[in-house]
């Protein structure tokens, strides 16, 4: 059933974002360009928030989910790496291919422990992006022009679905969170709530706090 609500919602994201979403405008090259290089000035600080919030959510994702393939047949890799570039387009098959890890006997972990993974289970990396997410919070609520940002949301397809992704991988999040948990011992009900609270940032602070893994082999690559 899990796997049927996922792919409806891939299908369903795909179908809305390029037939009921606002149409393009002739000028979103141009801002997607502003907004990559840092040419900031004249935008909206609400949508320069919100892009950046898009460089840091597959950041987050990659964390928990290149950890969780090492528990499936399926590899996260390939679909994580795109995510930095279509967000939850390319998490979404993800979720809906991979088998759920209902056994764990404890906070273990059966992989090797190489440089990506010694950096994915860093606390440094969870309290840097979560400065970051903050940071960017602070400037979409304090200097965001909201009712632009609406305008916006209702005539640019680009800063449309850009919300909606911000939006998907948000909710999306504690598919993975209660495995994570589960690996490092962690079985208090209200975490995911409390993850869920604040978007982004929470999910930032559960990487800053989060217990490590006890894993079983200490060796060089990891296979994400």
């Amino acid at each position: 059933m899990n796997r049927f609500i996922f792919w409806a919602l891939w299908l369903g994201f795909i179908l809305y974002a390029f037939i009921l979403a606002p149409p393009d405008r002739a000028d979103t090259a141009d801002l997607i360009l502003r907004l990559s290089t840092g040419a900031w000035e004249g935008i909206n600080p609400a949508i320069v928030a919100l892009f950046n919030a898009m460089g840091i959510w597959p950041m987050v994702y990659a964390a928990v989910a290149l950890i969780d393939g090492h528990g499936q047949k399926l590899r996260a890799w390939p679909f994580v790496l795109a995510s930095f570039a279509v967000g939850a387009f390319a998490l979404l098959p993800y979720l809906a291919l991979r088998q759920p890890n209902l056994t764990f006997s404890g906070p273990s972990f059966s992989g090797a422990r190489g440089l990506l993974l010694r950096l994915l289970e860093s606390r440094w990396l969870g309290a840097l992006l979560g400065v970051g997410a903050i940071a960017l919070a602070a400037l979409a609520l304090l200097k965001g022009n909201w009712p632009d940002f609406w305008q916006e949301w209702q005539t640019s397809r680009f800063i449309h679905v850009m919300s909606l992704d911000f939006v998907a991988l948000w909710l999306l999040f504690p598919v993975l969170l209660k495995d994570d948990m589960a690996r490092r011992g962690l079985t208090q009900s209200w975490h995911p709530l409390a993850v869920l609270a604040l978007p982004l940032v929470g999910a930032c602070l559960y990487l800053a706090l989060r217990p490590g893994l006890g894993v079983a082999a200490d060796e060089a690559v990891v296979g994400g």
